[in-house]
Parts: structure tokens; C-alpha cells; sequence
């Protein structure tokens, strides 16, 4: 699930519930002339798929490519829904060396389909902690992590003399009918995550009725993060009129007022955890560049430079975070979750369910 970011959203692809719409589709391999020179050298170039989001200062890169000697090649894909597809239904033929971008929702897709092959390298100090659960092999390695939470604009509610909700179950008080607008779990990464964290409360046999009560309370269902955020809400900058908005915990320290404070906040009971993972391809052509790569996204120097650049925070303990991160980007203690493997089997008939629900 590709993580959106205040600036840079990319959407769930229009056909996540249906898989084989993408068979056939390719990114294309990085193919032996393009990897090796004509007299069989050694690799120069790596190729690294990834999401629409990737992002990272051309200083970092440049010194990665003078470190290793390696050309560095980007190719994006989409959304992480729609690069989890393309790996899986290329599983045998590699679109690149390297991908960086799968998150813990689709990680057990492509490790069931053996995308990933094993690198040794050494982690940073706290990585461990946000290991993909049943990835024994180490196949996929942490780079990112953060929380897809409700937030709300706390100015708004100051100025109508309301106090705002905190909980999942204050989004159906009809005090805030018509005031929350969220992006929808087929066709955004944060709709799915929020949908996530409703099945994770109130568990596979209530987390319908909780929705039609949701919907019934008027909540409002758009296509991605940036319509929600920055169409409807109302410290989106585009004069919304929904003062409720499922976005990060990020959010909040993006909306700091130049008064030592922040216009809104996240409610931290209503966060789901996403981390996103980079890997070697199995089948690379260039083996030793995609673990130089992973090793790369583990650095300290990418490590810092993510909250900035990406607008996740950093998995390596100790990794200093922008002064507005460390004010206002409050992280929940409990985040809820669902595990990966369950995920994996139910994830089509939850959408398909939720589709329903709302219409869509």
C-alpha cells in the first residue's frame, strides 16, 4: 500500500479487486544490455522499481552512485497495490534488481508468489521491530513506517464551541453528521488502511455495520487522499467544508500555524501502522547492486532524510526528526493492525463488501 503523502498521493489502480486484469502488463526487465556491457562485465546499472511516491534529494542518490559505482535507474509503478501486481504477475521474468514501495498490507502477496530473494545485510539498530510478520527469510526489509489516523481541524470545532470526536465511536454521534470525508478503500491507500483499522476494531462480524452507520451519518467517500485533504477539508487550503479527514500522523505537523502551534491533530485511537519495504528481486540481474540498494535505504543518511522527503518517519533507532516532526507528528502507542496473512485472504472480499456498502 502505497503511503500518501501530504504533496504526493498516488491512488490504488481502478482494478485492485480484480488481479487478472493486470496479467499481462510489464514494467519491462532491466535486460542484459542494459545491465552488463557488451564484453560481460560486471553490472553498472541497478534498477530500482517503486511507487509514484519515491522521492529523495539527487544529492543522496548521486553519492550512492559515486559510493558503489553503480548507475542508479528509477522506474515507478503506480501505487503499492498496483506495484505488488506487477512484481507478482512478473515473478518469473524481474521487472528491475530491486523494488522498494511493497507495505505490510500486500508484503504477504509477494512473498507467497516468492518475489523477494534473501540479501545479507546488516540492519540498523530498531529496524527489527518492524519486520514483516512471517517473513522468517528476511526478504523484505524495512525502510519506512507511519499511521493512517483520522485527524481533525481544531480550529473549526474552537470556533463552533465543539469539542471534537477521539474515537471510532464518536464518528457516529450526529454532532459531527456531515463532517468527516475519507478516501475510498478501492481506489486510495489510506481509504484501504482506514478500512483496515475499522475491521481491526470491530472485527470481521461488525465492522460492516459500523460503516453503514458511518455512511448513514453522512460521511463522505472521494476517490484519493488529495481530494479529501486538500479539496474538502477545511485546513486542506482548498476551502473545504469537512473539519474531519482520514489522513496521517504526519499530518498535523504540515499545518503548524507559525504561533508555536499546530491547527489540527490526529486522533491517535484511530491509526492503523504502514511500513513499506525494500527487496531484491529474485531472478535480478544484478544481484550485488539490488543488496547495495537495500543496504542504501537503510542508511543513515536516507534514514533522515525520509520525514522531509517522504513525509514517513525513519525505522532506524535514534534517526533525529524534523523540529515540527518532533513537536507535532505524535505516533500511537497501539496502533491497530491486521495480521498480513489474513490480509492476504480476505483483502478482495473486504473490498468487494465495502464496495457495496458505499455504492461504488
Amino acid at each position: 500500500m502505497t503511503r500518501a503523502r501530504p504533496t504526493s498521493l498516488t491512488t490504488l489502480a481502478a482494478g485492485l479487486l480484480a488481479l487478472s486484469a493486470l496479467a499481462g502488463c510489464s514494467l519491462g526487465g532491466p535486460g542484459t544490455e542494459e545491465a552488463s556491457g557488451s564484453d560481460g562485465a560486471a553490472p553498472t546499472k541497478v534498477v530500482l522499481v517503486t511507487h509514484d511516491s519515491f522521492s529523495l534529494p539527487k544529492a543522496l542518490i548521486a553519492q550512492f552512485e559515486k559510493d558503489t559505482g553503480y548507475d542508479l535507474q528509477v522506474r515507478s509503478s503506480g501505487d503499492a497495490g498496483t506495484l505488488t501486481s506487477q512484481l507478482v504477475l512478473n515473478a518469473d521474468d524481474p521487472v528491475a534488481d530491486v523494488a522498494y514501495g511493497v507495505d505490510n498490507t500486500f508484503g504477504s502477496r509477494a512473498l507467497q508468489a516468492q518475489v523477494f530473494t534473501p540479501v545479507d545485510v546488516t540492519e540498523p539498530a530498531g529496524a527489527a521491530a518492524y519486520d514483516l510478520p512471517g517473513d522468517d527469510a528476511h526478504a523484505l526489509r524495512p525502510v519506512d513506517q507511519g499511521n493512517v489516523c483520522v485527524n481533525v481541524d481544531d480550529t473549526w470545532f474552537a470556533a463552533k464551541g465543539l469539542t471534537p470526536p477521539r474515537t471510532f465511536d464518536d464518528l457516529l454521534d450526529p454532532r459531527y453528521r456531515g463532517l468527516l470525508v475519507t478516501p475510498g478503500a478501492t481506489t486510495s491507500s489510506p481509504g484501504l488502511a482506514f478500512l483496515l483499522a475499522t475491521i481491526a476494531r470491530y472485527g470481521e462480524d461488525g465492522w460492516q455495520d459500523y460503516w453503514r452507520r458511518l455512511l448513514a451519518n453522512g460521511t463522505k467517500v472521494v476517490s484519493g487522499w488529495s481530494d479529501a485533504y486538500e479539496v474538502d477539508f477545511t485546513q486542506g487550503g482548498g476551502k473545504g467544508r469537512r473539519p474531519i479527514v482520514v489522513s496521517y500522523d504526519s499530518s498535523p505537523a504540515f499545518t503548524v500555524d507559525g504561533k508555536g502551534g499546530t491547527t489540527t491533530s490526529a486522533l491517535l485511537d484511530t491509526c492503523f501502522q504502514q511500513v513499506e519495504y525494500v527487496g531484491a528481486l529474485r531472478g535480478a540481474a544484478n544481484e550485488a547492486g539490488a543488496k547495495a540498494v537495500v543496504a542504501w535505504l537503510q542508511s543513515p543518511e536516507v534514514q533522515a532524510a525520509l520525514p522531509e522527503s517522504m513525509y514517513v518517519f525513519p525505522v532506524a533507532e535514534g534517526t533525529a526528526l524534523p523540529k515540527d516532526w518532533a513537536r507535532f507528528a505524535k505516533q500511537p502507542a497501539s496502533p491497530a493492525s491486521v495480521a498480513p496473512e489474513r490480509i492476504a485472504e480476505q483483502r478482495d472480499t473486504w473490498l468487494r463488501q465495502w464496495s457495496d456498502l458505499v455504492g461504488s
